[in-house]
């Protein structure tokens, strides 16, 4: 590694809305105005683009081209005139709302409310942006301040504030994670919110790079630089966004507005959605799937949708090979799916994104050049997936989705091998394209680029963005609906996601919270977790109580598992809890109305729907570190049992800007705002609140009915 920092800088170019710097090895430093409160950023150490296409970018649109946004398309930014000034280190530039001061000895930023004059973040000055001349790794180091507060950063682990802590971002499968500690995870999404406590400002960051990438809140520390952070890439530019919002809300409706609102979902994407492996790993998964519906109806349980686990795809020699049936299985897919039908349960399968060698097109593909390539041979990339049980692999290759018949293949298999049969969603899963080889090649739409330069989380993004194509084009009066495991920014545009495939125990049922809460400030707020914990032994009956308590609160809500005991989570699974989780499932389909009006909302703005306390009460000290009780929506305060056999536990009531009263959900009575109390935690429901004088929506007897929740 061989790390040089570009100086001294010199003014190259300057326009009404962008001024661009060069180093004295030829790098470019470029700033544009693409609004008052919406500035770009842009170090590229070798004066032009390593990859000169993004496919995260919409500016206001609905997607990108499917072979891309060019980079310096400047389309759907307003471009305001940007007033600039010499200062006696460099230059300063102002729009309404910011001012920027450039030190062109090293290119060091510094960033401050106009209004104010108050600074609110800066770069390092000693070394803001560095790369690697050995190698092609960049950097980008802030000035850390003692105020400062870090939410979102996608799908991680540990506390909802990530200051102090080191990540790294790349699509991994994960399973069996430490929701507390694993780190990667499934998801790449290098977005992240500061909260600047004693300012009372929130501004947002998007680095848009998706080669590997690591954080670095305030971890690593160094006598000779004071106090900082850090964010670092493997491979591409320096390219980022700087949201200024003021408030974190303003800064996700922006964040989204330039990557992408998320997707409006079918309506019964919120209810039930019911899942377990075990079904069609069975040799008569047919009529073991038909049991599955019997069940429902037997208990007394609602369900909208059923995931169809891969084992449909099995082979004869066990092996998974997508698009096709194993009819001895399943002999009648249609029938499986009209069965599940006449019960009111839509069907979503299970496909993946590789073919292994022995699938029966593997060499028409590979013959189209319709796989990622190795980078020596230009044959295509073998790897090890998984194809049968639990550790069982097999050779085969990952799908390239940047190359347009391979697109089109996907697309036309999903019409013909599922949706002929009348399954109504798809379910995207182990797509994160783990192939090692930074030098494997992707098409890219015949301008070819190394699988290292952010071609794994794009990869993801257009499996995404194919499946939601082909459901649109099979039903164009249908809302598609894709579920994914990894994702990265732009993802909302086409899917639900879930946290992967957790464990069970009390610290995944409270580490996940702020997993999801974090993911829905980063503009994916259709998330969820697989409640019950999907590997390890079967939850307790007090533990499933308690997930499932807390999940009919989640955008998405799935009991899922593949327990190594051989027991399947299902709702019914415990008899002396049964009458619980049917409580608690029904108040999830009576709240549908509100979760339909959140999740419309979210389409419209980017809003999440569950939301952490900081998002609503951020001038509440209390609220800006709390990572397991949160808002759904902006009049309900879910706080869940996380722990095993207590009578009750302390609930902290936000005090808002006006001191806000506090009504319980179940028992009408009313608190102050800004207090802690102790709440009883019976086995047969968890503490809710609501904002005194809050109207909720609610679905009972089939009539759709308001509530005001006002004190007496």
């Amino acid at each position: 590694m061989r790390l040089t920092s570009p100086s001294p800088f010199v003014i190259a170019s300057q326009s009404d809305w962008q001024v661009a710097l060069t180093g004295q090895r030829g790098e470019l430093l470029r700033l544009t105005a693409l609004d008052h409160d919406l500035i770009r950023v842009e170090h590229l150490p070798e004066g032009d683009y390593r990859q000169n296409r993004t496919w995260s970018i919409v500016a206001g649109e609905v997607d990108t081209p499917l072979t891309g946004r060019q980079r310096g398309d400047l389309t759907g930014y307003a471009l305001p005139p940007v007033a600039g000034m010499s200062t006696t280190a460099g230059l300063r530039l102002s729009t309404d709302e910011l001012e920027i001061d450039i030190t062109l000895r090293t290119g060091a930023l510094t960033w401050r409310d106009r209004a104010s004059g108050q600074a609110f973040a800066a770069d390092l000055p000693a070394r803001p942006y560095v790369y690697d001349r050995a190698g092609r790794s960049i950097f980008h180091y802030k000035t850390l301040r003692a105020e400062d507060h870090f939410y979102g950063f996608g799908e991680q682990a540990g506390a909802l504030d990530k200051r102090g802590l080191r990540m790294r971002l790349l699509n991994i499968d994960a399973i069996g994670y430490d929701a507390e500690t694993s780190d990667p995870l499934y998801k790449h999404i290098p977005f992240y919110i500061t909260y600047a406590a004693d300012l009372d400002i929130a501004y947002g960051i998007f680095y848009d790079n998706l080669a590997a990438t690591i954080f670095d809140l305030g971890h690593e520390v160094n006598g000779g630089l004071g106090n900082y952070h850090y964010y670092q890439a493997d491979d591409g530019d320096l390219d980022y966004y700087l949201i200024y919002g003021k408030t974190i809300e303003r800064v996700i409706e922006r964040y989204t507005w330039l990557t992408g609102r998320p997707a409006r979902l079918p309506r019964y994407a919120l209810g039930y959605l019911g899942s377990t492996m075990s079904y069609t790993e069975a040799p008569d998964a047919q009529a073991q799937l038909a049991r599955f519906a019997e069940l429902c109806q037997l208990h007394d349980i609602p369900c909208d949708m059923f995931h169809l686990s891969s084992g449909y795809t099995t082979s004869a020699t066990g092996k998974r090979y997508v698009f096709q049936w194993n009819h001895d299985r399943v002999p009648d897919p249609a029938a499986m799916v009209n069965y599940f039908h006449q019960a009111g349960i839509r069907v979503a399968p299970n496909i993946k994104p590789h073919l292994l060698q022995t699938h029966p097109s593997y060499a028409a593909i590979a013959a189209q050049d319709g796989f990622i390539r190795d980078g020596d041979s230009g044959a295509p990339a073998i790897n090890q997936f998984w194809s049968g049980g639990m550790n069982e692999v097999d050779a085969g290759s990952l799908l390239d989705f940047t190359n347009p018949t391979t697109f089109a293949w996907w697309k036309a298999q999903i019409k013909s091998a599922l949706l002929a049969y009348g399954m109504d969603a798809l379910w995207n899963d182990n797509n994160e394209f783990e192939l090692w080889d930074d030098d494997a090649v992707c098409a890219g739409f015949g301008q070819s680029f190394r699988l290292g330069l952010g071609g794994r989380g794009l990869q993801t993004l257009l499996m995404g963005r194919a499946s939601a194509e082909a459901l649109k084009e099979h039903n164009p009066d249908r809302l598609p609906f894709v579920l994914t495991r990894s994702g990265v920014p732009g993802i909302q545009r086409y899917a639900q996601t879930w946290s992967g495939d957790n464990t069970t125990s009390w610290k995944t049922l409270r580490w996940n919270l702020p997993m999801g809460l974090g993911l829905g400030l980063c503009g994916v707020p259709n998330n969820g977790h697989d409640i019950g914990g999907f590997a390890g032994a079967a939850p307790t009956p007090e533990l499933f109580v308690r997930w499932v308590q807390v999940g009919v609160f989640f955008p998405r809500f799935t009991i899922h598992s593949w327990n190594s005991d051989g027991t399947v989570n299902e709702p019914w699974m415990y008899p002396e809890v049964l009458p619980h989780i049917r409580t608690a499932i029904k108040l999830r389909y009576q709240l549908l109305p509100t979760l339909e009006a959140l999740m419309e909302e979210a389409a419209a703005t980017g809003h999440p729907i569950m939301r952490p306390l900081v998002y609503h009460f951020a001038d509440d000290p209390r609220c800006r570190t709390e990572s397991f009780d949160f808002m759904l929506g902006a009049n309900l305060l879910i706080a869940p049992v996380l722990e095993e056999g207590v009578p009750a536990r302390e609930v902290y009531l936000p005090k808002g800007a006006h001191n806000a009263l506090w009504m319980d959900f179940y028992t009408g009575a009313t608190y102050e705002g800004g207090q802690v109390i102790r709440v009883a935690t019976p086995i047969d429901h968890i503490p809710v609140f609501v904002r005194a004088g809050a109207s909720i929506s609610f679905w009972i007897n089939d009539h759709l009915e308001q509530r005001v929740f006002s004190p007496t």
